[in-house]
């Protein structure tokens, strides 16, 4: 059974980049190197980043800063689990500026957890994407794109695109000089060619985009 390593070699995802897509290679010429993910090293507990990403969905990082903050205080830790979750009933919750949706999201993974749905990260190591999109997404509030987020910047996983990120298909579409944004289906195609680096070229199509103005999207994960 194959074992994943977090992260992977951001030098060799450059050469394997530049020598597949000219298109792309130029950019990356352009924008310079971009250097491995600082979080593939440090400790990082599944349930809880899917607790700190629910809270943080549809509001700014100082919002839901505030927020996790107060739910921090109220139940005495910085750990979101089952446990600590559930020192604290749902008024107490709401008090912190939890909304009701994601109360019961949080409420959602915590079941989740208790019962063992929630894979490890010992388990993950021998799980490929799709085994891991598919164990996560059951859970409420929590959608492919965060899963894909999780994959990539926590884990670390190395091919990974995640076509309906709309920062991902801007720089799609200033990559190839396109008239509108491909869409998921197309990208995914043009995406082939980046494999097994999807993740590094993506980090660049981010970039790109950033060429594009304010109008790109700026959040792609949460801490």
């Amino acid at each position: 059974m194959p074992r994943w390593s977090r992260g992977f070699d951001v030098g060799a995802a450059a050469r394997h980049l530049r020598r597949r897509d000219r298109a792309l290679g130029a950019w990356m010429r352009r924008i310079g190197p971009i250097e491995a993910e600082p979080r593939w090293r440090r400790p990082f507990d599944p349930v809880d980043a899917l607790a700190r990403a629910i809270l943080y969905q549809q509001l700014s990082g100082k919002a839901a800063a505030t927020i996790v903050g107060r739910v921090e205080q109220a139940i005495g830790s910085d750990r979101l689990h089952a446990d600590t979750l559930g020192r604290c009933d749902d008024a107490t919750l709401r008090a912190c500026g939890v909304s009701g949706n994601k109360l019961l999201a949080l409420r959602d993974l915590a079941r989740r957890e208790a019962t063992g749905e929630i894979p490890t990260l010992r388990q993950m190591s021998v799980m490929d994407e799709a085994s891991i999109v598919a164990a996560l997404v059951p859970i409420r509030g929590i959608g492919r794109w965060t899963v894909e987020m999780m994959l990539m910047f926590r884990l670390g996983r190395p091919d990974v695109l995640p076509v309906d990120d709309l920062g991902i298909r801007k720089g799609a579409q200033l990559l190839d000089g396109l008239d509108a944004m491909p869409t998921p289906k197309a990208l995914a195609a043009r995406g082939e060619a980046w494999g097994p680096y999807r993740t590094y070229a993506s980090f660049y199509l981010w970039r790109i985009a950033d060429f594009a103005g304010p109008a790109a999207p700026v959040k792609r994960s949460q801490d």
